[in-house]
């Protein structure tokens, strides 16, 4: 059987997965600047015979897989970049780059799409149609997707539908979490400026306190999730940078507020700038004061498509066995650039456990001390091995 022989490559790459997941974590790149890391990809998918393409929306690279006879196409995806994060994991393949880590486990995105790509590559006649195998750049903070999409990475041949994952540091190594619907969250930015007339902190009332104004604000930008928003729609709106002044006793001009807003619902995040707006420029004008603002939307949210959640249950089901497999209930406010390919293919976006007590990984993403089982190396890449076979050939 086909999964006997998918779990059995597999198996056979475990450890040099292992020595390339640590080779790519100890030289992590930013966003629009994996240079060194896509080089190594590519050679490693020419070395399988595949097709390859070069700086696809700038670093991004693609490996073509073209099955033994036609058919559909299907999209596996991994993320590249790194985060401006000094390691503290002590391990002996930290990074080399001071400031830079891989502390959201793109390593282990690159590195089972590559072991999917040698299992599949060694199976290649028993594959109907076409398998991209795509890297993507700056998933973090510019939307690489897209930059991938508009240069064609959905073209030559058409791709018909698309796999993602992550490392998930809430769910047991060995076990995958598949969501049905809504997964994860649009992260959207936006920017206040609250500007006043400061002036000496003795005598405020020859001034216009853009503190007093821009904390109002704040205040009362809270009261849309928990009074206008519907309870059962889940949204988030966070301030997380509040700077204004430089001195004990000056007020000052201005401040600035930035911050996000995370939503599901594509109703909601359109009608939340003007919901906020209309408190800004309220509280603002009634105090004498004047406002500038901007608002940003950045990902959509990521909506797993159900047949193809289901065709990735099958399969993981499959290889690591049903029990194995679990239902995600809720889904989180973070936020993902896969969902750019679900808006134009159906896609599927699971999450690869990777929490392991005894081994002491139990880090949360974006920890300075993050890291990954590397167990789930080869799993990972049987999985996606696995669910394109199913997709292909069924």
């Amino acid at each position: 059987m086909l999964q006997e022989l998918v779990l059995k490559k597999a198996e056979d790459i475990k450890e040099e997965l292992i020595h390339i997941r640590r080779d790519i974590h100890a030289h992590p790149e930013f966003a629009l600047e994996e240079i060194r890391t896509s080089e190594v990809i590519a050679e490693k998918l020419e070395a399988m015979g595949l097709e390859v393409q070069r700086e696809i929306g700038v670093t991004g690279v693609i490996g073509t897989l073209r099955g033994t006879s036609p058919g559909k196409t299907i999209l596996l995806r991994a993320d590249m970049d790194c985060l401006k994060i000094e390691e503290e994991t002590g391990l002996e393949f930290k990074s080399l780059n001071k400031g830079y880590m891989h502390a959201c486990g793109h390593d282990a995105h690159m590195t089972w799409l590559l072991g999917a790509a040698m299992i599949l590559s060694d199976l290649k006649e028993h594959i109907k149609g076409n398998v991209k195998f795509l890297f993507q750049p700056a998933e973090e903070v510019v939307g690489g997707a897209e930059r991938m999409i508009k240069a064609g990475a959905l073209e030559n041949p058409k791709v018909d539908a698309a796999i993602g994952a992550h490392v998930w540091p809430s769910i047991s190594s060995g076990k995958i979490g598949i969501r049905y619907g809504e997964m994860m969250a649009a992260p959207d930015v936006f920017t206040i400026k609250i500007i006043g007339r400061g002036g000496h902190g003795a005598a405020p009332h020859t001034c216009v306190d853009p503190i007093s104004i821009a904390c109002q604000v704040y205040m009362a930008l809270q009261t849309i999730v928990s009074r206008r928003v519907d309870a059962v729609d889940p949204a988030v709106l966070t301030v997380g940078r509040f700077e204004a002044g430089n001195a004990f006793n000056i007020i000052p001009n201005e401040v600035i507020m930035e911050g996000t807003t995370r939503t599901l619902n594509k109703d909601l995040r359109e009608a939340l700038p003007g919901m906020m707006e209309s408190i800004i420029k309220g509280i603002t004008e009634s105090q004498g004061g004047s406002y500038e603002f901007e608002y940003r939307f950045c990902y959509p949210p990521v909506i797993n498509d159900s047949s193809m959640a289901d065709l990735v249950k099958e399969a993981g089901g499959l290889i690591l066995g049903k029990e194995n497999i679990e239902i995600m209930k809720k889904p989180e406010m973070i936020g993902e650039d896969f969902s750019y390919f679900q808006n134009e293919v159906p896609g599927v976006f699971i999450a690869i456990g990777t929490l392991n007590e005894e081994k002491g990984i139990n880090k949360p993403l974006h920890n300075a001390c993050f890291t990954i089982d590397e167990d789930i190396l080869h799993k990972a890449s049987a999985v996606f091995a696995m669910s394109a076979i199913k997709f292909l050939n069924e």
